[in-house]
């Protein structure tokens, strides 16, 4: 998940609630609860099993800071007459455009102990404080923005306005009108202003339905508006940075790929943009200098944390690049490292509701590497989660290991409480309802109702493979994976062969899909085939952990 904190919603079917029986297995089959998911995220500052979240500390996000390199270059002149602060506000912005909220904020206060009066700045903490969950502190800013705007040039007052618009539709996500406003009251503002840059960056990110947007969710209609802004400022990051998400969005992928390098080459010092880098390289089959990438951007934030003294909880990226170094790490078969990392990530807590929920790839590891009773303890922390939605994640894992363990009556428990907290809270329900999906066609398939469980199952592959995104490119191998293990365990050799071929259409560069093949060949007696898979999985799997038990099935 490649996103700053906030869920998506989506349409979701659900189980149906019932008593926790095995006869309600039948159930499973015929969906009757369909919950309409719509509207803006919703972001938790919740507490993670006995873990604390602390609360974002004013010290934190005021404290001075020198002008940096490295961190790429955004310009946009405001109403200033002090050099400094003009270019301290153009390091916030330059924050803002690579997600570093802490040091944005930063940035922006220095500016304003420069020059009070700069209403920009203000406009500049409000972005910020949204994205560290500080919401008060965020309408806050934008007041005093407003105040200070009567004094302020006829551009800064439009951006002021244009700020106002924005928030007023983030506000009110159902709205559909209030979008529809800021989208025209920024065409009207390009119209007078059309060398401005920020402007068009602001245009492109409209572009999405989601009127919080910040550029990871860039459908493929921003691209023309983030284009306009490179060739109007080449030296700026911030438009290439937009426009690979934008292109990974469209999955153009070969062209995301040399704009994550640009953005890289122009803010090497930035964890996102070698994350990002990383990102693309992974998705090309490039995992070696993917790797090298994530683990680049991993030393960065780990200096940035002990340099500045800041909290590891409060530093959203540090939770996501760890995730995407560990399953990259797992791609290779090097487990020791990507359990390490895993077990970090999820000891870490977050303000961020969907990091809170990417906790769940600890407990799915656990499973893959066959320890279901530690996935078990793992999804045990998830369910103590005082979100309703992390704490349904948390039954669904647990679901899956009471399944590996041969309990499908537990099984079945789990997956109606998870339904039950789904219900209650739909505010982002549709990103656990894959999850719950996938569930329910394990239960079927191991209870013996084969043809609905082999449909649900292949349609949640289905899903996962078209789901936008490197991220979810990632997971969705992971899943195909999970269903093609499941397949094998319930003798369902046909359906194993039939996930097996779903990997290799994903992705024929990792080895797991070659060990899947041959596994299938194997057991159809087809010798000659399972020897090539079994080479091939070796050959990609030759950096893996010396004792890697699938290389030890291979011998």
């Amino acid at each position: 998940m490649g996103g700053t904190g906030r869920m998506v919603k989506s349409k979701a079917l659900f189980l149906p609630s019932c008593r926790s029986c095995l006869s309600c297995l039948s159930g499973l089959s015929h969906p009757s609860a369909v919950a309409v998911i719509v509207g803006a995220a919703t972001v938790f500052a919740q507490s993670h099993a006995n873990h604390v979240m602390p609360p974002l500390p004013r010290e934190l996000v005021e404290r001075p800071l020198p002008i940096r390199s490295g961190i790429g270059t955004a310009h946009d002149a405001v109403s200033t007459r002090d050099p400094q602060a003009q270019a301290y506000y153009d390091q916030g912005l330059a924050y803002l455009h690579s997600y570093v909220w802490i040091e944005a904020a930063r940035s922006f206060h220095q500016a304003l102990r420069l020059d009070s009066m700069l209403a920009m700045a203000d406009v500049g903490l409000s972005y910020a404080y949204v994205e560290l969950n500080a919401p008060a502190e965020a309408k806050a800013a934008l007041d005093r923005a407003r105040q200070l705007a009567g004094g302020a040039s006829e551009h800064d007052r439009r951006h002021v306005e244009l700020r106002a618009a924005q928030m007023a539709a983030e506000a009110a996500p159902r709205d559909l009108a209030l979008l529809a406003t800021y989208r025209n009251a920024l065409d009207a503002a390009l119209a007078k202003w059309p060398d401005d840059v920020e402007l068009w960056l602001l245009r492109g990110l409209a572009e999405s339905s989601d009127a919080a947007e910040r550029g990871q969710g860039s459908p493929p209609g921003s691209v023309r508006f983030f284009e306009k802004a490179v060739t109007l400022a080449p030296q700026q990051f911030a438009a290439h940075h937009f426009l690979t998400h934008a292109f990974e969005n469209a999955g153009r992928t070969s062209d995301a790929l040399t704009q994550g390098a640009i953005y890289a080459q122009m803010a090497p010092q930035v964890p996102h943009a070698r994350h990002m880098y990383g990102h693309e390289l992974r998705r090309s089959g490039k995992i070696g200098e993917a790797i090298a990438e994530f683990e680049t951007a991993d030393r960065l934030e780990v200096e940035y944390i002990d340099r500045e003294h800041v909290p590891a909880a409060l530093v959203w990226h540090y939770h996501h690049n760890l995730d995407l170094l560990a399953t990259s790490y797992q791609y290779v078969g090097r487990m020791a490292k990507a359990e390490a990392l895993l077990r970090k990530a999820f000891d870490i807590p977050s303000s961020s509701a969907e990091q809170e929920f990417n906790k769940r790839e600890w407990p799915v590891f656990l499973l893959a590497r066959g320890r279901a009773a530690e996935a078990l303890t793992a999804a045990m922390e998830m369910i103590s989660h005082p979100s309703p939605l992390i704490s349904a994640a948390g039954h669904i894992e647990a679901g899956e290991a009471h399944l590996a363990l041969k309990r499908p009556r537990e099984a079945v428990d789990e997956a109606n409480a998870a339904l039950h907290l789904m219900r209650s809270s739909p505010e982002g329900a549709g990103l656990l309802d894959p999850a719950l999906r996938q569930l329910r066609g394990e239960l079927l398939l191991r209870q013996g109702q084969s043809d609905m469980g082999r449909e649900t199952l292949r349609q949640v592959a289905k899903a996962a493979r078209a789901a936008p995104g490197p991220d979810a490119w990632a997971q969705a191998l992971f899943t195909l994976e999970a269903i093609a293990r499941t397949a094998r365990e319930c003798g369902d050799w046909t359906f194993a062969a039939w996930a097996a071929q779903q990997m290799l259409e994903h992705d024929p560069n990792y080895a797991g899909t070659h060990y899947a093949l041959g596994l299938v060949a194997r057991h159809n007696g087809n010798q000659a085939s399972a020897r090539a898979e079994f080479e091939r999985a070796r050959a990609l799997w030759a950096h893996a952990d010396p004792g890697l038990p699938e290389l030890q099935d291979l011998k």
